[in-house]
């Protein structure tokens, strides 16, 4: 039987994977086009990994460059720049997520963990009137994985009563770090898993 609810951001509640997409593109956009192409394939392929992460990949195995933690924070806080007030808009709420937290957040515990970045993700679900829905909201530069064994350690839930709603192979490797289950959600990427979402409103866990 659930109890608990590990939810993804990006992709699944907020429908944001093109506006952060756009971003990256935005920022290297000094690059030649095949780089910035590479870059936004990355971001689409991996939309659980953190723009830390994007932004360090992007160098590294891109352009075959060093980063320097201070350039890559730099970086960051740039993108955040581009994709702030794109991001804050309710009509970007994916309406079939929302509709099923909204009903059954008194039935099971819901958190967040995600890919963006910590401060930004909550003042994000503040914004859209989300947070009471959630027992807690962690995101980057913590990677997945962890955030997910921080929460059984605050909470000692079991682990055969959680599983991890996500849409991207990120998500499906934080869970079976973890030993728990998987759901796919809002990529056709992951139909052959085990466990995939088409609709919440068809949904029986």
């Amino acid at each position: 039987m659930v109890k608990t609810i590990f939810w993804d951001f990006d992709g699944v509640i907020l429908d944001s994977m093109k506006i952060k997409g756009d971003g990256f593109v935005e920022l290297f956009q000094d690059y030649d086009k095949p780089y910035t192409d590479a870059i936004e394939a990355y971001h689409y392929a991996n939309g659980g990994v953190s723009r830390f992460d994007k932004i360090y990949y992007f160098y590294k195995h891109i352009l075959g460059q060093e980063l320097s933690e201070k350039k890559m924070l730099v970086l960051a806080e740039q993108f955040a720049t581009l994709i702030e007030e794109k991001l804050y808009n309710r009509e970007n709420l994916i309406d079939d997520t929302i509709y099923f937290i909204q009903k059954n957040y008194e039935n099971y515990n819901f958190h967040i963990v995600s890919g963006a970045e910590h401060q930004e993700l909550n003042k994000l679900c503040d914004f859209l009137e989300i947070t009471k829905y959630f027992v807690s909201i962690d995101g980057s530069p913590t990677k997945k994985d962890i955030l997910v064994k921080n929460i059984f350690k605050k909470y000692n839930y079991q682990k055969n009563e959680v599983i991890l709603i996500g849409d991207a192979l990120s998500d499906y490797d934080a869970a079976k770090e973890n030993n728990i289950k998987f759901y796919g959600y809002n990529n056709s990427k992951l139909k052959n898993l085990e466990h995939y979402i088409s609709s919440f409103q068809e949904i029986t866990l």
